[in-house]
């Protein structure tokens, strides 16, 4: 059953977090204004907040999971190099004394 769920892409590029994030905003956008205009013209609040909340609900559906369009340009990561001197390293701290503050 868990393995269902790890092969889930759960990862999502720079790009497509910016492209998301537009989306979201042009949906949040768009559903205040009409939400507004038709709370004025019904003069019923209520309806202005439930428009609002219909358009975060579908941001959050077309934003919040991975969909492959927001995975089209991924990071290419530098190969790995390997350590050809065969001694541990160490951290730049081990070997610096520590002074004593009086």
């Amino acid at each position: 059953m868990l393995s269902v769920f790890k092969t889930i892409p759960t990862h999502m590029d720079y790009k497509g977090q910016k492209l998301a994030e537009q989306i979201f905003q042009g949906i949040i956008l768009v559903s205040a204004v009409i939400g507004f205009v038709y709370g004025l013209i019904i003069e019923q609040f209520g309806w202005t907040v439930y428009i609002v909340l219909a358009g975060f609900a579908v941001s959050c559906v077309l934003t919040l999971p991975p969909w492959p369009m927001y995975r089209k340009n991924p990071l290419s990561w530098q190969p790995l190099i390997p350590d050809v001197s065969g001694e541990t390293s160490q951290k730049p701290s081990e070997g610096i004394k520590k002074k004593k503050h009086k």
